[in-house]
């Protein structure tokens, strides 16, 4: 479900994703950023493949203005990456989380979600068990000082 979810709706995925790292941030804010910059960008670039009609030198804006916002893109969901890695004690991988996102964007958020998936499913398991501690004992050498000397039979 996870793949399906990541290569059609990654926005969706992305989303879930930063809510189960940060509490404190609804899955749908990050879902519509990330639909805005990365879903309308490809959106974009296709309307602007499609109509020639566009002037070149438009064109070379509307292409700067999406490398601009995929690499704006891949630095925001980069510092969730980061964050994912710290959490699970993650090894980095060869190359900056930032340029993983800008290259592989959707294996990265695939990755991430399997990553958080297991690792949560690992800590669910656990159940929690209240013990409480044995009451504080002590070693008293009263009970030896007590004892009577041994009586030596030869003097």
């Amino acid at each position: 479900m996870p793949g399906r979810t990541g290569l059609f709706c990654p926005c969706v995925l992305f989303g879930r994703n930063v809510e189960a790292l940060r509490e404190d941030i609804p899955w749908t804010t990050p879902c519509v950023c990330h639909a805005i910059f990365v879903e309308g960008g490809i959106t974009l670039a296709i309307l602007t493949a499609i109509f020639h009609g566009v002037d070149p030198r438009s064109s070379f804006l509307i292409g700067e203005g999406l490398m601009f916002s995929w690499w704006l893109c891949g630095t925001y969901t980069g510092i969730f990456r980061q964050e994912l890695q710290k959490r699970y004690h993650l090894k980095n991988s060869p190359c900056d989380p930032c340029m993983t996102h800008c290259c592989l964007h959707w294996c990265a958020n695939c990755q991430e979600h399997r990553e958080r998936r297991g690792r949560l499913a690992d800590h669910s398991a656990v159940p929690m068990t209240v013990v409480n501690p044995p009451p504080v004992q002590e070693m008293s050498m009263s009970e030896n000082r007590d004892a009577p000397a041994p009586a030596n039979p030869i003097a």
